[in-house]
């Protein structure tokens, strides 16, 4: 029997990166995935992929994290399907860019907390009576070494992965009497946003990989989706509250990169 044997997952931001990486794997071990994805068709097609390659129980549905209704309706949507949830992967992000603190509009900031604070939030409230009412649930949000270590350039993108860790150790608090775990995963991993990022400035991709102790960034599936099928499974139930630096070891010693940003929005 698979780890996560007709467990059903939602993972957000599943068309790509970390978040395809995660489904691959759940799907892997036997997990029923529903790939929640801004854009309708890499979700479809990793869906697919998942119902290809693994024989898994996939769907495909198109959520925008930043709104309320459509991360509710998501949770709705494999309760419906499948009677359940039994484990969120709050994964999604999108927008940001790189520029100074002091530039940062109230827009940016507001759409960074939407994206990658709210939008979990709505996703574990929805989800929190189901699990409850099973005795179980796993949740893991990807959060980032951006703002542990408070990388430069990229404030919105840390104060929201800092305010979702600090949600997620409230509710293993919160929930663990209901047999609920929450932990949080820091990645080091080339993904979709850290591609666009690189893109538009080539020279942080060799800084980045030089700066870790293992001399390169990992792989979504290969190295950062393990981790995750770990905590959504039965050996890490007795799990809650943890974060855990899955990077190569960049936390150890901070970052010691960052970008050159001009003095001008």
């Amino acid at each position: 029997m698979s780890r996560l044997q007709d467990r059903v997952a939602v993972i957000t931001g599943a068309g790509d990166g970390i978040g395809r990486g995660i489904a691959r794997a759940f799907a892997r071990e036997g997990a029923r995935v529903l790939v929640a994805e801004l854009e309708p068709d890499s979700g479809a097609a990793v869906a697919d992929e998942l119902a290809a390659e693994f024989g898994a129980e996939a769907r495909a549905v198109t959520t925008d994290v930043a709104d309320e209704a459509a991360v509710r309706a998501m949770v709705d949507l494999a309760v419906d399907h499948w009677g359940t949830v039994d484990i969120l992967v709050n994964n999604a992000w999108g927008g940001g860019s790189l520029g100074r603190l002091e530039y940062k509009s109230n827009e940016q900031m507001a759409h960074g907390l939407q994206v990658g604070f709210y939008g979990p939030l709505w996703a574990m409230q929805a989800a929190e009576p189901f699990m409850r009412a099973q005795g179980r649930g796993n949740i893991i949000n990807l959060c980032s070494l951006n703002g542990v270590n408070a990388h430069v350039g990229t404030a919105e993108y840390n104060c929201a992965k800092e305010a979702l860790r600090t949600l997620t150790r409230t509710a293993a608090r919160e929930w663990a009497p209901y047999g609920i775990v929450a932990n949080a995963i820091c990645p080091g991993a080339k993904t979709a946003a850290s591609r666009a990022v690189f893109a538009a400035n080539p020279e942080l991709e060799a800084m980045a990989d030089a700066a870790n102790p293992m001399g390169r960034l990992g792989d979504p599936e290969a190295d950062i989706a393990p981790v995750a099928v770990f905590l959504a499974s039965d050996d890490a139930r007795y799990l809650t509250g943890n974060t855990l630096f899955v990077d190569g070891g960049s936390h150890i010693n901070g970052a010691p990169w960052a970008p050159d940003l001009p003095d001008h929005r």
